[in-house]
C-alpha cells in the first residue's frame, strides 16, 4: 500500500483523491506518507551462511550426494538443493560487504 500511495502522490494526485481510491481517510494517507520518510533501522540481512548451509556445503565438497545429505538431516533432496543454492547466494553477499 505504501508504494501505491507514494506512486499516486508522485503522479500529482491530491491526498483526498488518494484516500478515496484506497478507501481510507486523508489523515491516514498523510500518516502513511510520513511513515515512509522515517529511516528503517531493522536488523541487517544475513550475509553469511547458516550452520545448516555451511554443513551442506561441506558435505557436498566432500562428495556426498543430495540424497545422502537429505537422509542425514531427515529432509528431502529437493530441500537440500535449495539450502545449497541459498548458501551459495549468501556467500556471494558476504563477498560484497
Amino acid at each position: 500500500m505504501e508504494r501505491r500511495v507514494l506512486t499516486m502522490r508522485d503522479e500529482g494526485i491530491h491526498i483526498d483523491e488518494i484516500a478515496r481510491r484506497i478507501d481510507r481517510t486523508p489523515a491516514h494517507v498523510g500518516r502513511v506518507i510520513a511513515w515512509t520518510e522515517i529511516p528503517r533501522t531493522g536488523p541487517r540481512t544475513r550475509t553469511s551462511p547458516t550452520a545448516m548451509q555451511r554443513a551442506v556445503l561441506r558435505l557436498r565438497a566432500d562428495g556426498e550426494s543430495h540424497d545422502e545429505i537429505a537422509r542425514r538431516f531427515n529432509r528431502g533432496p529437493k530441500y537440500i538443493r535449495q539450502v545449497e543454492g541459498l548458501a551459495h547466494y549468501t556467500q556471494g553477499l558476504e563477498l560484497l560487504t
